[in-house]
């Protein structure tokens, strides 16, 4: 067991991923109700020897800040106008080797019965599946059992990944922030 995995045994917390390890892949979070997801998330899939990256704003990745969130992988967001973040990130994962990109498709930690559907047209775009995950609160577990290749009808994906995260709808640290 290498430290990650050691960091959540200690927390009380144990781990199902059972989906096929990846070189490209979207892994797809919820419910997204406190700073905590991000962190255990981080440490189940290292605990596994995988690396995930993931989006934070630009903002966030100074010296000597921005080396450890890199290293982590970290993705930095800059401001854009129009949009334009899904086809960068569809370029991203065409021009690396190794991307495993996590989202929590809420967008924010507070309750929205809106999910963002940039993932999915990630997704597609990039020819990878979409592994779902859950961080279960109640029962101190992280699951990545479930994987999606999007059809490319954004709406047939959106209902089916959304039927998926019904039955982990009381999940989340704060179960009322979260809505499918």
């Amino acid at each position: 067991m290498n430290v990650w995995g050691l960091i959540l045994k200690c927390a009380g917390w144990k781990f199902t991923i059972t989906t096929p390890p990846r070189d490209k892949c979207v892994i797809c979070v919820a419910p997204h109700t406190s700073n905590w997801d991000f962190i255990l998330g981080l440490c189940a899939y290292h605990s596994i020897g995988r690396k995930a990256n993931f989006l934070m704003k630009e903002f966030w990745f100074f010296f000597p800040l921005g080396i450890l969130l890199k290293r982590l992988g970290g993705i930095p967001v800059p401001k854009l106008k129009g949009g334009d973040l899904s086809n960068r990130l569809v370029s991203l994962f065409k021009e690396r080797k190794y991307v495993n990109l996590a989202v929590t498709p809420e967008g924010t930690r507070s309750r929205t019965e809106h999910w963002r559907r940039g993932f999915i047209f990630i997704a597609k775009g990039a020819e990878v599946p979409i592994q779902l995950g859950v961080i279960d609160f109640p029962n101190k577990h992280i699951l990545i059992t479930e994987e999606y290749w999007p059809t490319g009808d954004v709406e047939t994906d959106m209902r089916a990944i959304k039927n998926f995260y019904k039955k982990y709808s009381n999940a989340g640290k704060y179960p009322d922030k979260f809505a499918v």
